[in-house]
């Protein structure tokens, strides 16, 4: 049973925002990386996406290509003039948050208002060693650096008596919590914050064969449990998806991208545990596993329309991840996400949002066997 409050409650009316998220994972060098997505985040802003999100991830290139995102977002802000531009996430217990706080207020001014501050407490345990940081104590330090980070933004006096230049109370409008629980979305919701559902999640052990739905639709009704009166939701679903006209090419291309994460996560499972997937499972099993949506535009309509945790959110943000297909590819599945997906699930192309010409012109599937 659902105890969220219903003045709290999305308006099923209203239209959903529209992103694009990428943990900048092109087959490629660092910095052809950078170069790929931020071409694939200004077709996203041609094709009329609302927002593009980055994911930070330090050391583990196959995790994550990027350590700064607020660097690479400012490169993204001289490159476009509409798009909305997200952290998704700053990982916040391994930052100095007074620093963070400044850098985001630089890249909000000097993109024209436009960050959106998603947080959490993420990264492996390892890479918090590196910081010299017990990844044990996470939760008590990002509690303790998303304070300090609200006290910079509004002007309130640091250690010391300093005062944040320039100030960001603008940006406390705009922070997103990332959590997989319903304890998480309490936190967010009493905030007044928005709150990040992830692509994928842990299952239970008591419930193994679960669906993303069954566990995130908790997790929604605790944030609109928590949400103080007369404030507006913001409730961010992340999917995996990728479309294709061709759906063998589609299947052909995710059989590829899936089994390289099968086969990077057995190489981390530790001797005497059980890998999570063997290398022979079959494509619509590791689909499954991976909560991916792929196929031609119908296909993935189809599926997403199942999914009742997407109905309820305000903004529908896809990636290609675990898929990740060829940089071609990533443009034509933008945009035919634009053109029919998004539009099937309550998304509408703002006025403001008029299509440019494409940096990719439509190819048929043989050209890009």
């Amino acid at each position: 049973m659902s105890h969220s409050n219903p003045l709290s409650q999305p308006n099923p009316s209203a239209p959903k925002r529209l992103g694009f998220f990428s943990r900048l994972l092109d087959q490629a060098s660092a910095a052809e990386r950078y170069r790929l997505v931020t071409e694939q985040i200004v077709h996203a802003e041609a094709q009329g996406f609302d927002s593009a999100w980055v994911a930070q991830h330090h050391f583990h290139e196959a995790e994550g290509g990027l350590p700064s995102p607020l660097v690479f977002l400012s490169h993204v802000a001289a490159r476009t003039q509409r798009i909305r531009l997200g952290t998704g996430i700053v990982t916040l217990p391994m930052e100095n948050a007074i620093r963070v706080a400044e850098d985001a207020v630089v890249l909000d001014l000097l993109s024209g208002g436009r960050l959106e501050f998603g947080v959490g407490t993420g990264g492996t345990p390892e890479s918090f060693t590196a910081f010299g940081l017990n990844s044990a104590e996470r939760g008590t330090v990002y509690a303790q650096n998303l304070a300090v980070l609200r006290n910079a933004w509004a002007g309130q006096p640091l250690p010391g008596g300093d005062r944040l230049y320039p100030a960001g109370p603008q940006l406390l409008q705009r922070v997103w919590q990332a959590t997989f629980s319903a304890a998480g979305a309490e936190r967010a919701g009493l905030a007044g914050d928005g709150l990040m559902l992830s692509r994928t999640q842990p299952r239970t052990a008591e419930a193994p064969n679960a669906s993303l739905a069954d566990i995130q639709n908790p997790v929604i009704d605790a944030y609109l449990a928590a949400l103080p009166a007369g404030s507006t939701p913001r409730i961010m679903g992340s999917r995996t998806l990728f479309v294709a006209e061709d759906r063998q090419r589609a299947l052909r291309l995710a059989d590829a991208g899936l089994r390289r994460g099968v086969a990077r996560l057995a190489a981390m499972v530790q001797p005497g545990q059980p890998a999570r997937l063997g290398p022979d499972a079959p494509l619509e099993q590791l689909i499954a596993a991976y909560d991916v949506h792929v196929g031609t535009p119908d296909d993935v309509i189809a599926s997403l329309r199942a999914d009742t945790a997407l109905a309820r959110t305000t903004d529908i943000v896809f990636q290609v991840h675990s898929v990740d297909p060829p940089h071609a590819d990533i443009l034509r599945s933008i945009s035919l996400t634009a053109q029919y997906v998004a539009p099937a699930l309550g998304w509408a192309r703002q006025p403001s949002a008029a299509p440019r010409q494409a940096l990719l012109q439509p190819q048929p599937a043989d050209a890009l066997a």
